[in-house]
């Protein structure tokens, strides 16, 4: 808890809401990280992944280094830290090797707590003060900042529990969804047109997700449903991970040089698979997961199908009210959903692959200065997935969201969504 100052007056409503949400998601982060042992927190199990102490130090850096740091009198509380956290901002000074940073074993878990307190009660202080009219923008970056990385939190470190021959579960008493049959498969159609899409202004976004532009959507339909476990066993049952015909070159190529036989985490003989809660059966009816573009675009091929853009993703979605299987239901887990209206479980349980590169929309322009480095230089090799995950916070996703990651990516909780011509 934050004490205030004498002489500081009371902050305005606005100052007051942003103060709240600002400690309410930095003790997200902190609740997310306390079913951990501090040896959990320390290790890196790929080039991928960060560490979980890393991913509390890091954010907290971003807090002192974009928000405290606009202050020429702030005194940083470890300035050696500024070289081992910052991740990839090469304009504001070199950094620790991203690989390496599972040998972070200094500072420790506590001190990277007691870090975390520190910058949190100097920028509650800098919100209360409401002196600064960038001040109230650049929080909210740090906060949805902050709320990626609450999710890669939690794929990170069960990449990591997975490689431990024991196993163990990073939360043991989750809650469990109803079990219950997927929908049929069908089709919901949508016609030629000239669509709008990208963030209107209104709230938060990203700079990715911008401008507003109008762009040609062809006629075609969407799934109404993710793609189940069921059906990827089928596609693996036929074959698919042994037919070169399904896959893009390089795909094929990683299939041979990984061993790729199933999706990350399902054991060999397709009936169990490592989750966040320890080794569980699998739900043939809940949405299939872990898999990379690669997959998804192989398994759409076998389908007869394809993947759908992120303008057919986008037009679909938009008003859809933000709903499912998000983070705040505390599964972790994707899981088999009933739903009445055409299309379902379009936010939560698995991000969706899109067959759209990312790329910049039409006009876009970075941010100023060193948070250009967010996203745009990321514009290359990528592929877009849309809709959040069970890892997802509700409150940070929207229809315009466009998250990205390479297509070798298995690692996040990404799965497939179909799409057509007609």
């Amino acid at each position: 808890m934050t004490v205030r100052q004498p002489g500081i007056p009371s902050p305005p409503p606005a100052c007051a809401d942003l103060a709240r949400r600002f400690l309410r998601i930095r003790h997200r982060s902190t609740e997310l990280a306390a079913p951990l042992r501090p040896e959990d927190t320390v290790i890196q199990s790929m080039p991928d992944a960060s560490p979980t102490k890393w991913h509390l130090a890091h954010t907290t850096w971003f807090f002192e280094q974009f928000v405290l740091g606009r202050d020429t009198d702030y005194v940083a509380a470890n300035p050696e830290w500024h070289y081992l956290f910052n991740s990839y901002y090469q304009s504001v000074g070199p950094m620790h090797a991203r690989p390496r940073r599972g040998m972070l074993t200094r500072p420790t878990l506590d001190e990277v707590l007691a870090y975390r307190r520190r910058v949190d009660d100097a920028v509650a202080e800098r919100i209360a003060r409401d002196d600064d009219e960038a001040l109230p923008g650049l929080v909210e970056l740090g906060l949805q900042h902050e709320q990626q990385h609450q999710e890669l939190l939690l794929t990170d470190i069960k990449h990591a529990l997975a490689q431990n021959p024991l196993e163990p579960a990073y939360q043991v008493g989750a809650p469990r969804a109803l079990a219950m049959a997927a929908q049929p498969l069908r089709y919901v159609p949508f016609d030629e047109a000239v669509v709008t899409i990208g963030h209107d202004g209104n709230g938060f976004a990203f700079d990715n997700e911008g401008p507003r532009h109008r762009t040609y959507r062809q006629a075609g339909a969407i799934a109404n449903r993710p793609v189940t476990n069921a059906e990827f066993m089928a596609f693996i049952a036929d074959g698919g991970y042994r037919e070169p015909t399904l896959w893009l070159s390089d795909g094929w190529a990683t299939v041979q040089a990984e061993g790729w036989q199933r999706p990350l985490y399902w054991d060999e003989a397709l009936e169990t698979e490592f989750t966040l809660q320890g080794r569980r059966a699998i739900d043939p009816h809940a949405p299939v997961c872990h898999v990379s573009y690669f997959e998804a675009d192989a398994f759409a091929r076998w389908a007869g199908a394809r993947l759908p853009t992120e303008v057919e993703w986008e037009t679909m979605a938009v008003d859809i009210p933000v709903h499912g299987n998000l983070q705040d239901k505390g599964m972790f887990q994707p899981v088999a959903a009933s739903f009445e209206t055409a299309l379902g479980q379009m936010y939560g349980d698995v991000w969706e692959w899109t067959m759209s590169p990312y790329i910049s929309y039409p006009g876009f322009r970075p941010l100023a200065g060193a948070l250009g480095e967010y996203n745009g230089k990321f514009m290359n090799g990528q592929w877009i997935l849309r809709g959040g995950s069970c890892a997802t916070p509700a409150d940070h996703m929207r229809a315009t969201y466009r998250n990205f990651f390479p297509p070798h990516a298995r690692w996040q909780f990404s799965g497939i969504r179909l799409g057509t011509d007609r």
